[in-house]
């Protein structure tokens, strides 16, 4: 393997969240692969109970409106994905130095926009779906007004973590993945259940 070829898979192993192989997939053994995934493992499990202490801090608004439950794969996953789509492009441009020279302001603001636009093309979305789902159009409004809320923050949060791990020296494809999921899994709910509070008054 060339070493062009290395470092890609090395990027790929990372943007999995995976310490990256020394030797060829099928030449390393079982245990070498365990020891090579388990770190990342434990420390995604520790930081999805995040996700898990914010549910339990909104038990009450969910009890009272059993409906926000439904929508919480949706926001979440959604808000997963436009992160993970907005660290993917910003590594690529460190990666080709498209990014070097033009601070941090530019691509935040770049995405920001980005994030407002997906979000409301997600937001009517939501509504829409909410709608149809009968849950009425106060819960169909919060669910709108988190989806597109999310989706900002997760644009502005994929746009800043890998330059600022790039200054710090650290491998961008590092805070990509299933770490930046993780982390927009938890912020999301919170984001989600405080709207809810306001629009809901509960």
């Amino acid at each position: 393997m060339c070493i062009r070829d290395r470092e890609t898979t090395e990027d790929f192993q990372r943007f999995g969240g995976t310490e990256p192989l020394d030797r060829p997939y099928l030449d390393s053994s079982v245990l070498t692969v365990v020891r090579k995934r388990v770190g990342w493992l434990l420390l995604l499990f520790l930081t999805e109970t995040l996700t898990g202490s914010v549910l339990r801090h909104f038990e009450e608004t969910m009890a009272a409106v059993v409906s926000l439950a439904f929508f919480i794969p949706l926001l979440i996953g959604t808000g997963g994905n436009a992160g993970s789509q907005t660290t993917s492009t910003i590594i690529r441009a460190l990666a080709v130095e498209d990014l070097d020279k033009r601070g941090l302001l530019k691509p935040l603001a770049h995405e920001l926009a980005v994030g407002v636009v997906l979000g409301l093309v997600m937001g009517v979305v939501a509504y829409g779906r909410a709608m149809l789902w009968g849950t009425g159009e106060a819960v169909a409004l919060t669910v709108s007004v988190s989806i597109a809320t999310i989706v900002i923050w997760a644009n502005a949060l994929g746009s800043l973590l890998p330059i600022f791990a790039h200054r710090l020296k650290i491998d961008p494809t590092v805070v990509s993945g299933p770490a930046m999921s993780t982390l927009v899994d938890a912020t999301g709910l919170f984001i989600y259940f405080t709207v809810a509070g306001i629009i809901l008054t509960i």
